[in-house]
Parts: C-alpha cells; structure tokens; sequence
C-alpha cells in the first residue's frame, strides 16, 4: 500500500459527526510537498543541527550576491494564498528564498538549496520536492500579481566544492494553478481526517469533565489559574506541593483551553514524569470514551532505536533505507492509536520497517498533546524545527520546573578538553597528514593555556583555572579549519570500530563548541582549567534567560510547575519571564501528618564535616529507632556520604543500611528502590541531595516514613560557582542567593518532599545544621513547615519522635 490510490482505499472509517461549513487546512508548503514527494533514505551524512545552520549561512551569502546581480531582487519572501480543492479551504504559507526579475522581463523565484550531495548526483531531478515548493511559491506570485509566464530557478550549492548548480524551467500562469491543485487533490484525504480530527476533538474536549468525583484541596484553585493563562496567553509559574495532583491540574485545564491550536507541549525533566502525563492522559480517555484526544511520547533517539549499533545510513540500517517510500503507509495506520507511547511506536516501527525516532517526530504533526524532554522545545541542537522555526498556538507546560534554569544553562554550554585531540592524533598513526596537522595546532594552544593555568594564583584545591570575558577567538579559527579535514576523514572510514567513534563524538564536540561561540556574549564567560596533565575548556552560560524567552515566545501560553518554585522572582527571572503571574499553594494534607525538626546543635560546613560525622550519624539512628520502617539520609556529596556510612555501619550494625554507588545505571537505580518494601522493617538508605533519589522518586506510604537532610545542599564552592556568584551579583545584586541559597534549598525541599505523597502518609523530616534556622532560608520554606522545631541533640529528638509516633500533642518547642 505505498501509492496514493492505496491510500484512498485505505480509508476505513465514515465520519458520520461532519464539521460544520468547509473543511479548512492551514499547510505549509514546505511540509506539503516534502510529505507527498519526498523519497529515498533516512541518511545521516547529509542532515543535522550543523548542516542546517551552514545551510541557512550560505542562503544569505548567495542572497547578497544575488542582490548585486538584480537591482530588485527580494530576499525571503513571505507567500500565503487560499486554495478550495476536492471540499477542503486551504492555506498555502511560505517564504521564498528571493524574487527577481529577469534581464529579459519575466518574473523568477529564486529556490536555493545546500547540498552534500557528489557532484554526479546533482542533475536538477534528484529531490522533485524542491522544484515543487518553488513552483508553489510561482503559482502564488503569479495568482496575486497577474503575471505569465514565470521562472523557477532552482540554486544547488554543493558545499564542500564551493560550486553553485543551477536549473531554471518557465511556466504559465496555468500550468502552475493546475499542478498546486493536483498536489491538493493528492493531499485531500489527509486534509479531511485532520479536519474531522480537530472537529471531534473540539466537541469532546467541550464536553469533557473532570475525571474525579471532586477536586483535592488546592486543585481547582491551580486549575483555575492554568485555564486563564492558556487562554489569555503569557506565563503563570505555580508552586504546587505533593499531593494536590499537578499532572491532572494542568492537563485537564490546558486542554479545555485548547480550541483550534496546538499541540500542548508537556515537557519533563526525566522519564518518570513523562509516564504521570501518560496515566494522566488514560485517565481523561477512560473516563470519555470515544474522546478524540492523539498523543506521542517521544523517546531519545538512542533509547528507541531498535538497532544493536545506532548508524542512521541506509547501508547501515534497514529501517533508515527506503524510509520516505514507506512512511505514509506507517503514519496513516499510526492515526488509528491514540496513545503514541514508546512500545506503540517501535511496534509500528517492526510493522512497516521504518524508523521509530523518526516516526515519533513525524506523526508528533498530527498529535494533540506531546510529551517528551525538554531538549524538543529548548535545546538549540534537538529542538523540533518542524514547530518552533516559527511561532504556533502551542501551549507548554513544564513539568518539574525549578530544574530548568540548570537545564538551559547546560544546553547552551560547551566544553572541550586536550586530550581528546591528543588521543585523535595518536590514533591517526605515523604519517603526515592535514587532519594530524589541524590537530597539533588545537593541541599546541591547550598547551599554551596550560602555562596561563599553572602561572594563576590560588584555587589549587580545584586545580589551577583563569577566566576570560570574550571567546576563544584563536581556538574558535583553530577548530573551524580543522571541521572540513575531520569531516573528510569520517566520509572515507565508515566502517565502526573505537577510532572513528573517537573521532566522530570529537566532531560533535567540535561542532557543538563553535554552535556555542556563535551565541557567545556578555551572559557567557570561558573558563579553562588544569586538573593533573589534563586541560579543560569550557564556554559557561552563567544565565539562559534570553534564551528561554525566546523559546517561551514561540507558543500561545506557558505554564511552569513544580513543588519547588521559591522565591518566585528568582525563577521568572532565570526562565525569562518577567511578566509572569505566580501562585503559590499550600499542602492539601493534615499539617500534623509532618513531624519536622532541625538538628541546631550540628553543623556540616565544609570546616566543620569531620567532627559532624558522629553527631549525624547518632541524629540519623535516633530517627530510625523512633519507629520500623524506611528512611533516607541525604548528603551534599558522595564524599561525605562515604564518610559518614563508614561510621554508622561501624557502630548501628543492628540498623540495616545500603548506600547511593556513584554512576548507578537504571536497573541498579531500580533495586535500590525496590528495597524499599511496606514490610514493617528498619531499612536506611543513604543517597547524595540533588541526585537521582532526591526527586521523582514516588514511595507511598510505608515504603518511606522519614528522611534526614545533612546540610542546606549549597553548591560546593569553585571556580565556575563563584564565577555565577559574580556575575549575579553585579548584575543582580544577590550573588550567593543565586548562585548558592537558592538551588540549595530547593534541593533540601525536594528531598524532603518524598516522605508525604498521599493524604494517608504520615512522616518526618529531619534538618541537620543550624544554618536552616536562618531567616534568609526559613523564609524559602513552604507554609506548611511553619510547625519546624529545634532540638539541641538525640535525647531530645527521641521524645519528640516519640509523641509524634504516638499521636501527641508536641511539646512546646516551637521557634
């Protein structure tokens, strides 16, 4: 079933509910004709993040050279027409890349196109999807301006050569209106299902209820606030605590909001919250049957592919080649299943021997509701251009949101260190070379910087570093050059194996660094550092707010939620959105559920660590001799961790113990959860605060009763944190707030989050360091700690521990 008439045939189901008027369809141009005439393989050689941004440089560089040639050439042209064909109205948009008169008088669309492709292959009949968006971009300008005939001249630059190859073909007035309606014709089946889509998702997202007999406290509040903004549009961040069920709060009031736009967004920060938004979204189909609601949950390319070795080439990989001859079969029958999950995906994928990841992003076009990473809306390199290139009437809700200013800042930052040069050369082996020549350079000016390290003052203790304000302009010519030797060298040794995968992540990192340094400006700074034979280099984004104000800009509406959004002007700030409403709201649970206590008599200060070892350790046992059951001790490094495991093991061996290792992979992760039964049993597990077990982690119930948090989890003080710590206080005014407090105290809150999930849970948390007392971090805390008490050590602690368990009233200890 690869033809248009199989298509036709294949349409199964008869509408009964038809919209009302004619069916309407807002297309692209680009999308249609890629969509209807793109054939061939998936290949990645000729396709990335890169390519495009090369491509998108070397359209401006033919466009100026172009204006010299004619006086009235216009570059990116915006085109929109309206077209009625076979019952559905369309609307045609899109930009030619320029429009000029020719020297004998006729009009011509200038479509340009950079290519990789061998010279041999460029005959102007290779790709008929680009001849097609030039000749719709003709037809439009020749409707709207009265002219006939017009040209079409088709501008393939092949990079590496440097070589322009240019077709130009005359058409008529009705040669071209003929052709747009054939391809509309071709079109109008997929037109018409996504129109009586979007008509019988706006009908049952009308009538669609709240899945619940009634809303927990705080919830229609948050609901509330989430309808209005999604409406209205701008931002609204919303703290949230466990419990009042922010997954459902927003979903459900994000889709009454919805009307003709979309998708939603909903993004995460990691996969277990990706899995709430899909029980989320089983929920409001069970509880509406028939309701017409598509979602995908799309995967990292690595994790879905369904091959042993990830190579998206079609000599490599069977569901790479002949993908474009395959996909409109898989994508029509892939419509039929509402829940688009990872399992979905890669059954579809084994079907039609297509690529998963690639089917994901395909179909995420036709979907409601989208749920995936981060990365897809605000990662520069993964972002998903087939939405963001330009503005939608996209609503984003961001989950876990106080992890995405550390996020964006990441994203934006790229490091590169020598000896991955130093290893590239070596593996290149004897012999003289332009590659090897390239390398020594890059390698040489590490060198040099590390005499500027060893020559800095101070900081030993983190290995010697300078900063500078402005990029790394020499490295940057340095890299640039040795980009086309490096590339060449990949095309010529295909075959797998340790050294072309060495070569080829070092030019990702390459290609990664010099993306970065485009961007580089007065919110960056470069930082290099020495740390034993090893030199690092790295261009630290110190704050993405420009950048998440311009991907936030993109869509109708955000809405940024999490347990943990205080102080709510420090994340509007960060997150770029300094408009934005902001609602706070309180624990639905019995406040006295919550035994909270702050150990004063011990502090973890760095100076201090070894005498707090068996002061925490004693703090720690107190807590899990209070009552049988589970606990988790939080530490601000694993070093200290280590330390103080040491101790407690030594002298509770009677309390049964079991450690974070460092590098867990999933399954290790998994285990350790898993040891976290409802049996009755004494079990404390310690991890480091900020880690993988300090948030997301869902233990209901028994499965955890306590928690103990070592430290108000402020970043560990060096080179790059005080770096932010300066920059935030010359432009801020409040440095170790934002650099430090800040994303400290929200560690210590998450953390402490995982001991209440439900109103049944019943729980304690103990702080240990005096410094929690401080106003400046009690003022972080949330209402519902306004009961924290101080205890001066374990005797103290033991008796309120014990009237908590007992349900007594506490004593009068309250700060």
């Amino acid at each position: 079933m690869n033809t248009h008439t199989d298509l036709m045939i294949s349409i199964k189901k008869e509408w009964t509910d038809t919209p009302p008027g004619p069916l309407a369809c807002k297309l692209p141009i680009r999308r249609l004709v890629e969509f209807l005439l793109r054939t061939g393989s998936i290949d990645s050689r000729f396709t990335g993040f890169d390519r495009a941004n090369e491509g998108a440089r070397l359209h401006r560089k033919l466009q100026r050279a172009a204006q010299k040639e004619f006086a009235d050439y216009t570059a990116e042209v915006p085109l929109t027409q309206q077209y009625g064909c076979d019952g559905v109205e369309y609307t045609l948009e899109g930009r030619a890349d320029g429009i000029f008169t020719d020297p004998d008088g006729v009009p011509t669309i200038d479509e340009i196109k950079t290519t990789l492709l061998p010279s041999a292959e460029i005959t102007g009949k290779q790709s008929p999807e680009h001849w097609a968006q030039a000749k719709i971009y003709a037809a439009i300008y020749s409707k709207q301006n009265g002219v006939s005939p017009i040209r079409v001249r088709l501008d393939y630059y092949q990079v590496e050569e440097e070589k322009e190859y240019r077709f130009v073909e005359e058409y008529t007035a009705g040669e071209l209106e003929d052709y747009v309606r054939e391809l509309l014709t071709r079109y109008a089946p997929w037109a018409k299902r996504a129109a009586h889509w979007q008509h019988a998702r706006r009908v049952g997202l009308e009538a669609l209820t709240f899945p619940f007999a009634e809303y927990r406290a705080g919830q229609r509040a948050m609901a509330g606030a989430v309808y209005k903004t999604c409406c209205e549009g701008g931002a609204l961040l919303c703290q949230a605590p466990t419990g009042i069920g922010k997954t459902m709060s927003v979903l459900f009031p994000a889709l009454k909001a919805l009307g003709d736009g979309g998708p939603i967004f909903y993004l995460t920060a990691r996969g277990t919250t990706r899995t709430a938004a899909e029980n989320a979204l089983d929920l409001l189909r069970l509880h509406a049957p028939g309701l017409a609601l598509r979602s995908i949950t799309l995967t990292a390319k690595d994790k879905i592919c369904p091959q042993p070795m990830r190579e998206c080439t079609p000599d490599a990989c069977p569901y790479a080649n002949g993908y474009f001859d395959r996909i409109k079969t898989a994508l029509w029958n892939g419509l039929d299943i509402p829940a688009l999950t990872a399992d979905a995906l890669q059954a579809l994928a084994r079907q039609y021997q297509v690529c998963p990841f690639e089917l994901g992003l395909d179909l995420s076009l036709w979907c409601d509701v989208v749920v995936g990473d981060y990365n897809y809306l605000f990662d520069p390199v993964v972002r998903l251009a087939r939405f963001f290139d330009t503005r939608g009437d996209y609503l984003f809700l961001i989950d876990e949101a106080h992890n995405l200013p550390g996020r964006a800042r990441d994203m934006h930052s790229a490091s590169l260190c020598k000896s991955a040069f130093l290893d590239a050369r070596k593996r290149l082996g004897p012999g003289k070379s332009s590659l090897k020549s390239a390398l020594q350079k890059v390698n040489t000016l590490f060198l040099d910087w590390r005499r500027r390290c060893e020559e800095a003052q101070g900081n030993s203790r983190f290995g010697r570093t300078f900063f500078e304000k402005n990029r790394a302009e020499e490295l940057d010519r340095l890299l640039t050059r040795l980009c086309e030797p490096l590339q060449d060298w990949l095309d010529e040794h295909r075959e797998p194996g340790e050294t072309r995968d060495a070569l080829l992540q070092l030019y990702f990192d390459v290609r990664a660094w010099l993306r970065v340094a485009d961007t580089f400006d007065d919110h960056f700074v470069l930082q290099v550092s020495t740390h034993g034979s090893e030199v690092r280099a790295a261009m630290l984004c110190l704050d993405p707010s420009a950048f998440l104000a311009a991907d936030f800009s993109k869509g109708r509406a955000a809405v940024l939620f999490s347990a943990t959004l205080s102080p709510a002007g420090y994340y509007k700030d960060l997150c770029g959105l300094p408009d934005a409403r902001a609602v706070a709201l309180r624990s639905p649970f019995p406040s006295e559920h919550l035994g909270l206590w702050c150990a004063r008599h011990v502090s973890t200060r760095y100076k201090d660590r070894d005498g707090s070892i068996a002061p925490v350790s004693d703090l720690i046992a107190c807590m899990a001799h209070g009552k049988a059951g589970n606990y988790l001790a939080f530490f601000p490094s694993y070093s200290y961790l280590q330390t103080v495991w040491e101790d407690f093991t030594a002298r509770y061996p009677e309390l049964p113990a079991m450690r974070q290792e460092s590098a867990m992979d999933d399954a290790r992760r998994a285990a350790f959860l898993e040891q976290f039964t409802p049996d009755g049993q004494t079990l404390v597990g310690f991890a480091v605060l900020g880690g993988v077990f300090s948030e997301g982690v869902d233990l209901i119930g028994e499965r955890l009763i306590g928690v103990a948090i070592a430290g108000p989890g402020l970043p560990q003080v060096g080179p790059r944190q005080e770096e932010l710590r300066a920059h935030f206080e010359r432009t801020r005014g409040c440095g170790f707030d934002y650099a430090y407090r800040y994303p400290g105290m929200n560690k210590v809150l998450q953390a402490a989050g995982r001991v209440i999930r439900t109103p049944q849970d019943k729980g304690v948390v103990l702080l240990i360091d005096d410094r929690f007392l401080a106003y400046e971090n009690r003022r972080l805390m949330p209402p519902h700690w306004e009961h924290l008490r101080a205890v001066s050590g374990t005797e103290q602690l033991a008796a309120e521990l014990a009237r908590f368990w007992k349900d007594l009233p506490p004593s009068d200890g309250k700060i």
